[in-house]
């Protein structure tokens, strides 16, 4: 753009200006020609008309400057090139033989005609350079020669092809400019457009309550709010531990063992790892916080990892109060096993008296029965919340587990109505805690009998595949819908029917039995649609679990 500032210029001039800018080239232009041929020839002989005609073009230049171009029409100002032909054809014709060069001047008016961006334009450039070889003579009376014909005929074919050019090059140009104007604009509105977004996203993130960062692949951040800035900035985004403040500590959910640099969120997001609600602690002492750190993962249309976003959540008053309640739940728990195991206790006494009346053995009965719902619901409670969980990895048969499930579950599913069936697909011996899983097998196959109506059936299948131990509890009961599938395994929650139909329970069953499958590095799931009954399928590895002794939840 090296002609942008001239541009510029001639658009910050008025039609005045711009009539003075285009005549002042010839006007300069013919005055340093007669100079020059003046000093390089003394004895030049200039005649009366060569000076009336130079006296013509000072006054087209200050027509030029006098003259209210802006008052009048556009094509006016067109006046003065087309005079300015004829003027030149005059000092042409008038001056000595050494002025001949005069005509090249011709130049001058005939592309001011020719750059008006008209056709007719070029027709006036020819026409006004016949009338400077035509009318010179005729004003002078010096007639026409042989020559002067052949100037007549080939001046304005020149001329002409000079004027032509000239009109398409100014179009080009004009054309252009347009187009990089129009494409001026579109970058402007754009960029004003990218400011307006780049403000919004500024503010929206500012607003939240979360910290975000984004990284680019190298793991540098690009864009955080002021909320990461200012509580995790130089910390979790990727340098080294000699870079953070001093007592400034990154913790596992444990709180008690820091993390290497390579498991904090960012060198993970770095390495293009994505997680989700991953639980740390930051800092030390009182000021302990804990946040929930998200990482989603950034790529281009190829598919190549481009960076990564990180979200932080301060998660404190929630992991707090979990952890108040799990404390309370253990705690009143603990309190009601005692009494209820005296409960019992007298109980078994009171029933083991001779000649005791019938209705109060039935009486006695009921209540024994309550207490000992009672106690495994306290049971419940206490496993899970506590957080030593253990489990005693021996090599046993999957089939006999689930057998003496079976067996102790029949007497309630005939109570219910309901069909318990077993089927045991060979051998499925393996190496994990056989009263720990029988517990969960034991959860299954009551939420099994629980939730099927009178006349339905359960069945449980036992099956070793490749190097998994695999069980599956089939029922033919109301079934959960989608939403109800995804809260399952949280505790306490219990699907809506289970409530509208007073089935008993607390909610505990599939939290805990998950619990005791990740345990033995195994895994639960869940199948069910609404009115189609449910399958759990639980699988373990068959093989040896000895490392798992005394594994925490």
């Amino acid at each position: 753009m090296l002609f942008e500032p001239l541009y510029d210029y001639y658009r910050k001039l008025g039609p005045r200006g711009r009539a003075v800018l285009f005549q002042l080239p010839l006007s300069t232009t013919i005055l340093l020609v007669t100079v020059l041929t003046l000093v390089l020839n003394p004895q030049m002989d200039t005649s009366g008309a060569f000076l009336w005609s130079l006296g013509a073009h000072v006054l087209l230049l200050a027509a030029c400057a006098v003259m209210p171009w802006g008052r009048l029409p556009g094509r006016a100002v067109l006046v003065i090139p087309v005079l300015d032909c004829i003027a030149v054809g005059v000092s042409r014709e008038a001056a000595d033989q050494y002025l001949s060069v005069l005509g090249f001047l011709l130049v001058f008016p005939v592309v001011w005609l020719a750059s008006d961006r008209r056709r007719s334009s070029v027709l006036i450039a020819v026409l006004a350079t016949i009338l400077s070889t035509v009318l010179p003579p005729v004003l002078l009376g010096t007639g026409f020669e042989g020559p002067d014909f052949i100037r007549i005929l080939l001046l304005p074919i020149i001329l002409g092809a000079v004027a032509l050019t000239a009109y398409a090059i100014t179009s080009a140009l004009y054309l252009q400019r347009r187009q990089l104007e129009a494409r001026g604009a579109e970058v402007r509105e754009l960029l004003a457009a990218s400011e307006d977004r780049e403000r919004l996203l500024s503010s929206v993130m500012d607003t939240v309550s979360v910290g975000v960062c984004a990284l680019d692949a190298q793991g540098r951040p690009v864009l955080t709010n002021h909320h990461f800035s200012s509580h995790f900035e130089g910390t979790l985004t990727g340098r080294q531990l000699s870079d953070e403040p001093p007592g400034f500590v990154v913790y596992g959910p444990d709180r008690k063992h820091p993390l290497p640099p390579e498991r904090r969120p960012g060198f993970r997001a770095a390495r293009g790892e994505s997680f989700t609600d991953e639980l740390i602690w930051v800092d030390n002492g009182a000021s302990q916080r804990a946040y929930s750190a998200t990482c989603r993962l950034i790529r281009d249309s190829r598919g190549v990892h481009r960076g990564a976003v990180l979200a932080f959540t301060d998660v404190t008053a929630l992991v707090e109060a979990l952890s108040a309640k799990d404390q309370f739940v253990s705690s009143v728990s603990h309190e009601l096993r005692t009494p209820l195991t005296s409960i019992l206790g007298y109980m078994d006494l009171a029933l083991d008296e001779d000649d005791l009346n019938p209705d109060l053995e039935m009486y006695l009965t009921v209540a024994k029965r309550n207490a000992e719902r009672l106690l495994h619901l306290v049971g419940d409670l206490l496993t899970i919340a506590s957080d030593a969980i253990t489990i005693n990895p021996r090599h046993a048969d999957l089939g006999d587990v689930v057998s003496q499930s079976v067996q102790a579950a029949q007497p309630r599913a005939q109570a219910g109505g309901v069909t318990l069936e077993l089927l045991i697909a060979g051998t499925a011996t393996g190496h994990f805690d056989p009263d720990r899983l029988g517990q969960a097998i034991d959860n299954l196959i009551s939420n099994a009998t629980k939730y099927t109506p009178r006349g339905g059936k359960v069945t449980v299948k036992v099956h070793a595949t490749g190097h998994e131990l695999r069980c599956e509890v089939t029922d033919t009961g109301v079934g959960m819908t989608e939403q109800e599938l995804n809260q399952a395994f949280t505790r306490f929650f219990r699907a809506a029917n289970a409530h509208s139909s007073t089935i008993p329970g607390a909610g505990l069953g599939l939290a805990i039995t998950k619990s005791i499958m990740e345990n033995h590095r195994g895994h639960v799931v869940l199948a069910s649609s609404p009115g189609h009954g449910t399958t759990a399928a639980l699988t373990l590895p068959a093989a040896d679990m000895e490392a798992l002794t005394r594994a925490p939840v």
